[in-house]
């Protein structure tokens, strides 16, 4: 695979709830079993599954790997009003995804706000959904409303050497690092504050593999919530907090085996 520009050479686009909205569909040979991915807050196709090697992974295994650029983020259109970031619209830009593409069901990966996304995708559309894999998010698809709502201001700061949270700090930084719209990730964290019910959580009866990493207090353990999904298995990510669990090659691992294992071939 080329360097880290392959992936946004490669978007394409579609429309939907009037967003115009990027996405990459590559397919290299092999079975061609559609596998989703829907990337994390303030990230982008490049930066969540291209830099990791997630697309090289999937594309090497003959997977057709699918991929979304958030509304917000990355090539796809950047409202700034916090309602155009609701959890449920995002998983609908994900289910308009599929059908544009003509795709009946899919594997669907999502990362850290990404998971959540899958995991509403789930909820609302199990007949879409093949199996899922849930990484940066743990119980607090529960028991949290996404990140903590600072960050909304830390990106909206003028002076951002005045930020002194860490976490704020980081995903500022790393924002201006994806030469984010800061304006409308503010929106996005202010709107994309949804939680499930216990309830909701336990319906969802699709396989799943929930993956965090074992430092990393944003996502919230993963066992409690595979313990509420009556089809899901959790995976520690050893020694990784929320930015290095991302890419972590016994993540990489974990999630592979666990869709080869769903496809009957393991």
């Amino acid at each position: 695979m080329a360097g880290a520009g392959y992936a946004a050479a490669m978007l394409k686009h579609f429309h939907h709830d009037g967003l115009r909205l990027a996405y990459l569909d590559r397919f290299d040979g092999g079975h061609g079993t559609p596998v989703l991915l829907i990337h994390g807050f303030a990230s982008s196709i490049a930066t969540n599954w291209e830099g990791p090697a997630w697309i090289k992974t999937y594309a090497a295994a003959g997977y057709r790997v699918i991929a979304l650029e958030n509304r917000g983020h990355g090539a796809s259109d950047k409202p700034r009003e916090p309602d155009a970031y609701d959890t449920r619209l995002m998983a609908g830009d994900a289910l308009a995804l599929l059908d544009h593409l003509g795709i009946e069901r899919a594997f669907v990966q999502g990362y850290s706000m990404g998971a959540r996304i899958s995991a509403f995708l789930a909820l609302q559309h199990p007949e879409r959904v093949r199996a899922l894999a849930l990484g940066g998010l743990g119980i607090h698809l529960v028991e949290g409303v996404g990140l903590p709502l600072g960050i909304a201001e830390a990106l909206e700061v003028e002076d951002k050497s005045t930020i002194t949270d860490p976490t704020q700090k980081m995903f500022r930084l790393f924002a201006e690092a994806n030469r984010g719209d800061l304006a409308a990730l503010a929106a996005c964290i202010r709107g994309s504050r949804q939680s499930l019910t216990p309830e909701e959580a336990a319906s969802i009866r699709v396989p799943t593999i929930i993956c965090v990493g074992t430092n990393d207090p944003i996502a919230g353990p993963a066992q409690p919530l595979a313990a509420l999904m009556p089809e899901a298995r959790a995976f520690n990510i050893e020694g990784r907090d929320h930015n290095l669990a991302v890419g972590d090659k016994t993540h990489r691992a974990a999630v592979l085996a666990f869709f080869e294992a769903e496809r009957g071939v393991l």
